[in-house]
């Protein structure tokens, strides 16, 4: 038979579309060409794949082989169609026997000496080839990364072991599930931060709403430090939700296997990050830092000296959950429900507001420096926290009976998440404004108050509804049925940025 088909994946954003890989030996001068879209490292195939195969002792084929990669429409990259034109060239040529090939996909980049090599995203490779219920064949090496999709998978060091298990002679190794674990990893505890019980506080309603946070205060306030803690105040990841964060980290070529692989991802890019750093891009498109902290934490440190044009790039994925990149060959779309968290000094000096006096900057110098966050930028936060200048007495004072652990704020934010699912089945960040009026449930004074407040403060409708999302969050850690007032008025109080403009 001159003809053979071999299952592979290709790699487009987080999915694998499948690929066959049909290749076809006939006569004519010795030739070898890749058809389907190929680019350069899939061409470059060719040249690994023929010393691979004489290196193995196996024949290489002296006549025309034609190799198409179908669908011939979607674009090829890379280096794992390597280990399934191999295997190809030999089926097609009488090498190797056809029977059973269909039950299998295969995926690796080839070395010279026919060892498999490992490939980036192999995660949503061997979720793929679960859903059609075949058996991955890859490199021994991305076993640890496939090993987090419960699914038969077989692993691999040469094209020889592949080929022994086809025609029965040697058994490849099974490639066992990880084993969930509880995260024994030490994350910063909340009860090491003194005083800021105001900033503790906007972090617990943060972390029990999803809801983004701005830190607002002086240099040396405990900005960085409080903003470490957010990711630890919240519940592990679900299996569904690691997997999701795995199959990014794969695709980027980033790996998290170690045990604690459940622990949401905290992101910290510097501000000198650009606007394809932050969303994501290149020919071949790859996920930027919000879809990297996808389902965790995305920290923006020194907020106002990001260009503002980058930081205007997430308006987008903070509301709809989702990046999507667009390139003249094709589009990529990534997963980017990040949880935003923000720190800043109040003027260029960073003493602006201070009790002691100490800022030194005129007030057109504050305003130039405030208005680098745009009006859209900042309602799309919903918590604008003060973190003031600590008194001497705060500074010096041991750790206090009031200070709370991070294990006992969190298992109230596991209350408060666990009271949101069963209501509404998502996270009241989550909410949409529709979806807001019918979950709010508030006194008719409350709601009152609020659009007083809005109108005095200018607030836009956005700002409005996040305003009661945040009410509706206060709530629920208390255990209330009813927004009332006084979560309201908790809730207004943590608008501070509003604030600051009007004082100047």
């Amino acid at each position: 038979m001159n003809l053979s088909h071999i299952f592979s994946r290709a790699g487009v954003g987080i999915e694998a579309p499948q690929v066959t890989i049909e290749t076809h030996i006939s006569n004519g001068l010795p030739a070898l060409s890749i058809v389907g879209l190929p680019e350069a490292a899939v061409r470059e195939s060719k040249d690994r794949v023929r010393s691979a195969l004489i290196n193995s002792n196996f024949e290489f084929p002296t006549r025309r082989i034609t190799i198409n990669l179908a669908p011939a429409d979607l674009p090829k990259d890379g280096c794992r169609f390597d280990l399934p034109i191999a295997l190809g060239i030999l089926a097609a040529s009488g090498q190797l026997p056809v029977q059973h090939l269909a039950n299998y996909e295969f995926i690796g980049e080839l070395a010279l000496s026919g060892e498999l090599r490992p490939i980036h995203g192999i995660l949503p490779a061997a979720l793929a080839a679960k859903r059609s219920q075949r058996i991955l064949v890859l490199p021994e090496q991305n076993a640890p990364e496939a090993s987090l999709v419960d699914a038969e998978q077989l692993i691999a060091q040469q094209l020889l072991d592949v080929v022994a298990h086809l025609v029965g002679q040697k058994r490849l190794d099974l490639n066992h599930p990880i084993q969930s674990e509880q995260s024994t990893e030490k994350t910063p505890d909340l009860i090491d931060v003194k005083g800021q019980y105001a900033a503790k506080r906007a972090l617990e309603i943060a972390a029990a709403g999803k809801h983004n946070l701005l830190f607002i205060g002086p240099p040396g306030t405990g900005k960085t430090m409080l903003a470490s803690r957010l990711s630890g105040l919240m519940p592990e990841l679900s299996d569904e939700e690691a997997v999701d964060c795995a199959a990014i980290a794969s695709v980027s070529g980033r790996r998290r296997l170690t045990k604690q692989w459940k622990v949401r991802p905290f992101r910290v890019p510097h501000h000198t990050a650009s606007a394809v750093a932050l969303i994501g891009g290149g020919s071949n498109p790859r996920p930027g830092e919000v879809s990297l902290a996808h389902n965790g934490v995305l920290f923006l440190d020194e907020l106002p000296e990001f260009d503002r044009k980058v930081l205007e790039v997430l308006r987008e994925p903070l509301e709809s959950g989702s990046v999507t990149i667009s390139r003249a060959a094709r589009q990529a779309e990534y997963p980017a429900r990040f949880q935003l968290i923000a720190a800043m000094n109040p003027c260029p000096c960073g003493h602006f507001g201070n009790a002691r006096g100490q800022c030194r900057c005129s007030p057109d110098q504050i305003r130039r420096y405030l208005l680098k966050l745009s009006g859209p930028f900042l309602d799309r936060i919903d918590l604008h926290i003060d973190v003031p200048l600590m008194t001497r007495k705060e500074f010096t004072a041991p750790v206090d009976s009031a200070s709370e652990s991070t294990a006992e704020v969190r298992s109230r934010v596991e209350q408060a998440h666990a009271v949101q699912y069963q209501r509404q089945y998502k996270l009241n960040g989550d909410l949409q404004a529709s979806e807001l009026d019918q979950q709010l449930a508030i006194e008719p004074a409350a709601r009152e108050f609020v659009l007083q407040v809005m109108e005095k403060l200018g607030l836009s409708a956005r700002a409005y509804h996040r305003i009661l999302r945040v009410s509706r969050t206060i709530a629920d850690l208390e255990g209330c049925e009813q927004v009332d007032r006084q979560h309201v008025s908790e809730a207004i109080s943590y608008r501070k940025f509003e604030r600051m403009m009007q004082q100047i």
